[in-house]
């Protein structure tokens, strides 16, 4: 394994643990608000609940659960839409009640706790201290590059899809789904606010820790604090049931991602002769070690996220994922581009995102009646065009970089740049890996093959002893057990070789024209409506007076 690909995973690992710990953290806060549990007794539970999904599963049981799931939380999320609508009179009733959402408990000789004008723009001025509509476009951009194109997450789903078109179907739909989200979680939001007012848009930290336990702010409850009051009993344990699926679908997402990158990348070059049974054994020990990371990481969450845990994550994301964007996009576009001046272009850029994210922690925002101390780089910078800086760090040291090393190999470049992206020919990289590949399935296929000889109770005379016999039946009998329990079989190795066209298909991207023209239109469509959206709250609200 090559320093670039060890220093991403590692990477690829840090990511994916802050995803993991904000799931586990607001799911708790949900099952608090609505149980009264201690929020790590709720945590175990979720993780109870996770780990058998994702260990007994694998992908395939991940992928059929989240395609349960989706149709159930919109379901659930649509019928909380509508009645928080109907309280509040519909969007108009809405954008009137919000701007009279006053807290009755203020801090005297401020405006805290008051909504802010621009509170139905969703691009505001470019210094705003919340979402600077300059910023948005160039430092959200990286991010969202991070997470849709290069986190496992996401490739392993592509990956799995029948063909090419399948997956930028599967993409395109995805899209169009993240739509709903204004309209069915963040509008919703506002309405609690309305409804909930004291509780919601606290501003007296003992007011606030006398609501939900976090003096910074009660924020994080509106939605759940929404469901409760809003939903009758049995539509409550629907909604209930809907945010710990959605909870568990994201968990178990990661989860198996990241079990698949320690099992596929890291643990061969250990171990180069290890087989499928072992591998399995691997991964699923190593969703167990992220498990009791992501617990350890809880307690950083709940006293450095500030009342707004979903800024608390795009922060984050802001600090660490740009350099991951600007070498994948440079590795796409530039044929240059090599091993050297990815791995330091990207130790730089960590260094420096890593370092404004530790500043972040030790010098907290302040709240709103105190005076802001903060380094004028914490104060003035936002963490949005931060990213934009990070990313353009990143990107000229890896073109300095790649420009005083030697270039790619050549065969390195087939069918992996823009550029390159029809070639035909053969990676001398394919075949080892391939090789590889093989002789771990024949030396699988030769155990596999004795374990059935035993069975059948093909073994040598000498070792027809009764107790031993006995030994070896349940010993085989365990490990059977434990093959069922973690969804590994003989017929799952069988399909290697299917697997590898399948690998060989998707990699020829080969399209019909149909499939072509409406993809392309769905395409526009989807990027037409988020500019429509963005464009009517952010400028036709601008009419709006309260």
């Amino acid at each position: 394994m090559g320093k670039v690909q060890l220093w991403c995973w590692f990477s690829a690992k840090f990511l994916q643990i802050l995803p993991v710990t904000v799931n586990l953290f607001s799911g708790a806060v949900f099952i608090n608000q609505a149980l009264q549990w201690d929020l790590y007794v709720a945590i175990l539970g979720l993780l109870l609940m996770t780990g058998i999904c994702t260990v007994t599963g694998g992908l395939a049981a991940v992928i059929y659960t989240d395609t349960l799931q989706f149709f159930v939380m919109i379901t659930g999320a649509t019928i909380v839409a509508v009645r928080a609508f109907i309280q509040v009179g519909g969007i108009s009733g809405l954008q009137e009640k919000y701007m009279q959402a006053i807290p009755s408990q203020r801090i005297n000789g401020t405006d805290c706790g008051i909504p802010k004008e621009d509170a139905w723009m969703i691009l505001r001025s470019w210094d705003d201290p919340d979402m600077p509509w300059f910023g948005f476009l160039i430092g959200q951009t990286p991010a969202s590059i991070w997470y849709w194109c290069t986190d496992q997450m996401m490739v392993q789903r592509l990956l799995a899809a029948k063909s090419l078109s399948h997956a930028q179907g599967g993409t395109l739909f995805a899209g169009f789904m993240k739509i709903l989200p204004i309209f069915l979680i963040v509008m919703p939001g506002m309405i609690s606010r309305v409804l909930f007012t004291d509780e919601v848009a606290c501003v007296d930290p003992e007011v606030c820790m006398a609501y939900c336990q976090n003096p910074a702010g009660c924020s994080n409850v509106a939605y759940p604090r929404l469901v409760l009051e809003l939903m009758p009993t049995g539509l409550r344990g629907l909604m209930m049931a809907v945010m710990l699926a959605a909870l568990m679908s994201d968990l178990t997402s990661v989860y198996n991602s990241a079990s698949t990158l320690f099992t596929m990348d890291i643990w061969p070059q250990i171990r180069k002769e290890a087989t499928v049974w072992e591998l399995m054994i691997v991964g699923r020990t190593f969703i167990i070690l992220m498990i009791l990371i992501s617990i350890g990481w809880i307690p950083v969450i709940q006293n450095l996220q500030g009342g707004q845990l979903f800024i608390y994550i795009q922060s984050v994301s802001a600090y660490l994922a740009p350099p991951i964007a600007a070498v994948y996009i440079l590795a796409v576009l530039w044929k240059r581009m090599n091993e050297q001046g990815c791995f330091w272009a990207m130790m730089l850029g960590f260094l420096v995102g890593i370092t404004r994210m530790v500043l972040d922690f030790i010098y907290r925002q302040p709240a709103c009646n105190e005076i802001d101390t903060r380094p004028v780089i914490i104060q003035k910078v936002h963490y949005m065009y931060f990213a934009c800086l990070l990313f353009f760090i990143t990107v000229i040291s890896a073109v300095i970089i790649s420009l005083m090393t030697e270039p790619p190999e050549e065969f390195r470049l087939i069918r992996t740049t823009y550029w390159t992206r029809f070639e035909e020919g053969d990676r001398d990289d394919d075949k080892d890996n391939f090789e590889m590949r093989r002789n771990v399935d024949l030396q699988e296929k030769v155990r596999l093959n004795d374990m059935s000889h035993e069975e059948a109770g093909d073994i040598d005379e000498e070792a027809q002893v009764p107790g031993v016999i006995e030994e070896k039946t349940a010993v085989f009998y365990l490990k059977k057990l434990g093959n069922w329990f973690c969804g590994f079989n003989q017929n799952t190795q069988d399909k290697n070789e299917e697997v590898f066209q399948h690998l060989t298909e998707i990699a020829s991207l080969r399209q019909s024209k149909r499939d072509k023209i409406v993809l392309n239109t769905l395409l526009v469509i989807a990027l037409a409506i988020p500019v429509f959206t963005y464009a009517y709250f952010s400028v036709a609200v601008k009419k709006l007076e309260y």
